[in-house]
């Protein structure tokens, strides 16, 4: 999958292209399925990210599940024919390389585990930098889709409360995952203060709510969004630099093993789909992750 120009869903082709081939420290997997996060969309329509360059024409995707098939130089601790997940380049083909990885956990399918890597470092991210500490409470904004679902129940398993956010179709889900919920929409705010204080809250999915938040909580250092570029200059901040992505798969491996972490997969695409799921990822309301399945 490959877009020559920056714009919209249209822009994305299905190419022949040249396997790729693992550097260094790096390694080679058939994909078996790749995960779909708004950050593909962005760097599609050519919005300015943090992220690495983009030069045209491009790959798309970061996130997969797959095969070991090809181990580069210095790579110790995998084989080929492995079963792995992580966060690479250019994961929506047959082929990828992938710069992070770790065994898939025992009892997820590929199409699941797929959905985890970004997901799951962006949730450990911000719940780190909201610095909400147990006992407190943590408001969520835009709560069911896959950062949402994985903030909710880490967040749940450290002992903080937390208040969801979702559209009305989701209320049972995010009360599932162990969230106060309540919709979004006209009067919100008061619905969620007769839930309960609010010490720290997330942005998620960049509907206008930043001053809400900053109201609720008191404090704009006590927000963060990953999905609203305006909100540093509301003083909140914007996270959009990713952690240890390694060590953010050894804890979401942990956390499954557990039983305390599953990201259900609402809705899987051929290659052929993709943009169709760029555009269902940018209308939002997902129940767990979106995938492509090569």
């Amino acid at each position: 999958m490959s877009f020559a120009e920056f714009g919209g869903p249209d822009v994305l082709r299905v190419i022949e292209a040249e396997e790729p081939r693992p550097g260094p420290g790096r390694i080679r997997v058939a994909v078996r399925a790749a995960g779909v996060n708004p950050v593909d969309w962005r760097i599609r329509e050519g919005q300015r990210l943090s992220a690495r360059p983009v030069e045209l024409p491009s790959g798309v995707g970061l996130d997969a599940a797959g095969v070991v098939d090809e181990i580069g130089e210095g790579v110790e601790g995998v084989a080929v024919g492995d079963h792995v997940f992580g966060k690479g380049i250019d994961t929506y083909a047959e082929y990828a390389v992938l710069t992070a990885w770790a065994p898939m956990p025992e009892g997820l399918t590929f199409e699941e585990a797929a959905g985890y890597p970004s997901v799951t470092e962006t949730a450990l991210r911000v719940l780190r930098e909201c610095e909400v500490r147990p006992g407190q409470t943590l408001l969520v904004s835009g709560a069911s889709g896959g950062v949402g679902s994985a903030v909710l129940q880490i967040a749940r398993d450290r002992g903080v409360t937390v208040i969801g956010t979702a559209g009305p179709a989701n209320q049972d889900y995010l009360r599932g995952l162990g969230a106060l919920a309540t919709t979004y929409g006209e009067g919100w705010t008061e619905r969620v203060r007769r839930l309960g204080r609010v010490d720290a809250a997330l942005d998620l999915a960049g509907s206008g709510v930043i001053r809400d938040l900053v109201e609720l909580t008191g404090d704009p250092r006590k927000v963060v969004s990953i999905a609203d570029l305006g909100a540093p200059g509301l003083g909140v901040r914007f996270s959009g630099t990713a952690g240890s992505v390694p060590d953010a798969l050894a804890e979401a491996a942990a956390l499954v093993a557990r039983g305390k972490l599953r990201i259900p997969v609402e809705r899987t695409y051929p290659l052929t789909g993709a943009a169709a799921a760029h555009i269902d990822s940018r209308a939002g309301h997902a129940r767990g992750r979106r995938v492509i399945v090569p």
